[in-house]
């Protein structure tokens, strides 16, 4: 009998884990966060203002990234730089675990329904920071969170991230559901966006060769 040989498949190269370790120490506040961008949506945050955290783990639950963030502010003075820095420091994240960009979506949109809330969240990982968000409050704070805040972090997050971010309340009520779905729909259009394209393999999705 003929000697069988067993055909073994290719080894596979896993691609290297995105992730990202960010400290800012100010007068103001001091922040540590790990990010890991291809993650299960594990979320530890604490931020000491608990719609901010629920905000955060919302988006980090949604978009599937597992984060890590500690943050002590000045709480005293108002909720203000603690939001802010929070926002920014989540941006430079995404903007050093995305490295170059290769093989990348690049683009993602999504709606987000709460109840009678809905929210559309349009997102472009161009390396050109800019963001609209239009969400009306009626309320001035939920809980210990200015509303006039909870777009300034999603703003935040976008300039620091160097992509496009849109965001547009198509109808609501509710001022917690309001805020709750236009991070859900950030989520998702966020989590589109960084997903790798196997079609695109490693190249960089732009007529410029680079983002």
């Amino acid at each position: 009998m003929a000697e069988q040989h067993e055909i073994g498949t290719p080894e596979t190269v896993s691609p290297e884990p995105r992730k990202a370790s960010v400290r800012r120490s100010t007068r103001e506040t001091t922040i540590q966060l790990e990010l890991t961008l291809d993650g299960s949506g594990r979320c530890d945050v604490q931020t000491g203002i608990g719609f901010l955290d629920h905000l955060l783990d919302a988006l980090a639950r949604h978009a599937r990234l597992d984060l890590t963030l500690r943050a002590e502010g000045d709480l005293v003075v108002d909720d203000h730089h603690t939001a802010e820095d929070c926002g920014i420091v989540l941006g430079q994240a995404l903007y050093q675990a995305l490295g170059d960009r290769r093989g990348i979506h690049r683009f993602g949109h999504a709606y987000a329904p709460l109840d009678e809330a809905l929210v559309r969240t349009v997102v472009d990982l161009s390396g050109r920071p800019h963001a609209e968000v239009n969400i009306d409050f009626h309320r001035d704070a939920i809980g210990e969170l200015a509303c006039e805040n909870i777009g300034h972090v999603l703003e935040s997050i976008a300039i620091n991230a160097r992509l496009t971010l849109h965001v547009d309340l198509i109808r609501g009520r509710n001022d917690h559901h309001k805020a709750e779905a236009a991070f859900k729909a950030t989520a998702l259009a966020l989590r589109a966006a960084v997903s790798r394209d196997i079609a695109l393999g490693d190249a960089i999705p732009s007529t410029k060769g680079a983002l």
